[in-house]
């Protein structure tokens, strides 16, 4: 079975805000990251709940929790087994504030309109 890729979304400026995010947390939180990473790579979109939960429009959560409380790395799916890491926050309310969803909103139509189809 092909893997598929996570990759960081950058700014157009060379930033990633998600591997800024994943590195500010404590080891062992970046720890069980790279554990669901791994596990999002394996099964792409087959990795269902408690591991991921689909939020709206093609937006997708990476969940875990960490000592900085329950942890969510947002993404969207791209072509050639492309999984686009958009944005990563500790979550502090039962459901995802939509001022994150808008994040990822943006990053995604900024990822998209800088990166054409590769097939």
């Amino acid at each position: 079975m092909e893997e598929y890729t996570c990759i960081f979304y950058k700014t157009i400026a060379g930033k990633s805000p998600v591997e800024e995010f994943i590195e500010s947390l404590d080891v062992e939180t970046q720890d069980k990251f790279i554990l669901k990473k791994q596990l999002l790579q394996d099964f792409g979109p087959q990795l269902r709940y408690p591991h991921t939960d689909h939020i709206k429009e093609g937006i997708f959560e990476l969940r875990f929790k960490g000592k900085e409380g329950q942890i969510r790395v947002l993404f969207f799916f791209f072509y050639g087994k492309r999984i686009i890491f958009s944005h990563g926050f500790a979550k502090k309310t039962q459901k995802t504030p939509q001022k994150e969803i808008e994040i990822v909103k943006e990053r995604r139509k900024d990822f998209l309109a800088r990166h054409k189809r590769e097939d």
